[in-house]
């Protein structure tokens, strides 16, 4: 009997199931494995913890898989393309096949159909496919260079926010709220530590930005609502490329994908916002879908291609 293993690699944790052609025998959850986000050694640690327990819950050994697909940030990047491929090969039978993270969420939405998806987590990523399956992406370079939408860009934005705020001499909630997340004592102390912290710690903050906002901060509020606008602008980016290349075929329709955009309402409000005031016939799909089906489509599919 066939099995397929579909991985759903994160920035902040990684989801894993394990099916047969029909059925799910198995899913469980892990921290991250990307190498970008957390060093090598804990990587492995965290994949082997999710393997024995798969194992375990499904009686099936990985050895007898028969195709494998990985969703991943950074799938172009060889620091994470090559770990993936030695570490998954040690361990598991059968191919691998190696996707983008909004890919794979974008199969869960539209299988083998056109369409776009938008992925905001950690990080962010836009991607649309053609009626003929080609993908054309949008954003996805990381945090340092994009990101829009994401958790590290909400933390990082709001930080620029409360400092603007204070040379305007503008009062706001959010700075105290923030030196209460990091546990600082004033200003200086947040001053060295948000120059300092390893990046990841700026995801964190997107939980604090939204609680301000909510309780009404109105500089909160912006940072939520610009950085919704800033997403929507990498899919209306691939409205226009999808549009160009199908013409009047081109039946505009939208996912969502990440916990961004399934808990962060106002930024997801200010995407839509954006989006229908340029496609007003646009189908947007609700909540956000399951990327990792998208994945274990992508691995059952394979077996098929081959037959």
């Amino acid at each position: 009997m066939p099995y397929f293993l579909a991985m759903d690699a994160g920035g902040t944790k990684t989801e894993y199931v394990l099916a047969d052609e029909t059925r799910l025998l198995a899913r469980v959850q892990s921290e991250t494995i990307k190498l970008m986000r957390t060093p090598a050694e804990q990587a492995t640690a965290n994949l082997d913890g999710a393997f024995r327990e798969l194992e375990s819950l499904s009686g099936v050994s990985l050895r007898n898989i028969t195709s494998t697909c990985v969703g991943t940030a950074g799938n172009t990047v060889p620091l994470v393309t090559d770990w993936l491929r030695f570490e998954l090969g040690r361990r598991v039978g059968g191919d691998l096949l190696l996707l983008g993270d909004v890919e794979i969420a974008l199969d869960a939405a539209f299988p083998g159909e056109p369409g776009i998806l938008v992925l905001a987590g950690t990080g962010s990523n836009a991607a649309g496919r053609t009626r003929e399956g080609l993908i054309f992406g949008a954003g996805g370079y990381g945090p340092v260079l994009s990101d829009q939408g994401s958790g590290h860009r909400i933390g990082s934005q709001a930080l620029r926010a409360v400092f603007i705020a204070i040379d305007e001499q503008r009062h706001t909630e959010l700075l105290d709220a923030i030196l209460q997340f990091w546990k600082l004592r004033d200003t200086d102390e947040l001053i060295s530590y948000a120059n300092t912290c390893p990046a990841s710690q700026f995801s964190g903050l997107a939980r604090v930005v939204l609680n301000c906002a909510e309780s009404g901060d109105p500089l909160a509020k912006e940072v939520l609502e610009e950085q919704g606008k800033e997403l929507a602008y990498l899919a209306l980016l691939l409205h226009r490329h999808l549009l160009k290349v199908d013409g009047a075929l081109w039946k505009p329709k939208v996912a969502f994908a990440g916990s961004i955009l399934q808990h962060v309402h106002p930024l997801r409000e200010a995407l839509l916002k954006t989006l229908f005031a340029e496609i007003p016939d646009l189908y947007t799909r609700p909540g956000v879908v399951d990327a990792i089906e998208g994945a274990l489509w992508r691995a059952r599919q394979a077996l098929l291609a081959a037959k």
